[in-house]
């Protein structure tokens, strides 16, 4: 018998699971586009459209953000780190 034990997670790991990832997102986002542009949304569902568009644009910016900071820390380290001075 084995014990399989769950891990505890945090509520921020669990958002994070049930988010769509940036592909998904910019997908879905694109999809609402391409309905309004061709205007085969009908007028009543024009609002929850935007309303989702918009969330999903909010998701893509913060996904692109989280990923500058990290892109930016990582280049920060290796500049930083004493392999980069030792070659010199």
């Amino acid at each position: 018998m084995t014990d399989q034990t769950e891990l505890p997670t945090s509520p921020a790991s669990e958002a994070a699971a049930d988010e769509p990832t940036f592909s998904e997102a910019l997908e879905a986002l694109e999809g609402i586009l391409e309905r309004i542009e061709g205007e085969e949304i009908d007028l009543d569902e024009l609002a929850t459209e935007l309303r989702e568009g918009a969330q999903l644009l909010d998701l893509c910016r913060a996904k692109i953000r989280r990923a500058e900071v990290e892109v930016s820390q990582i280049v920060q380290s290796l500049d930083e780190s004493p392999e980069a001075d030792d070659e010199d």
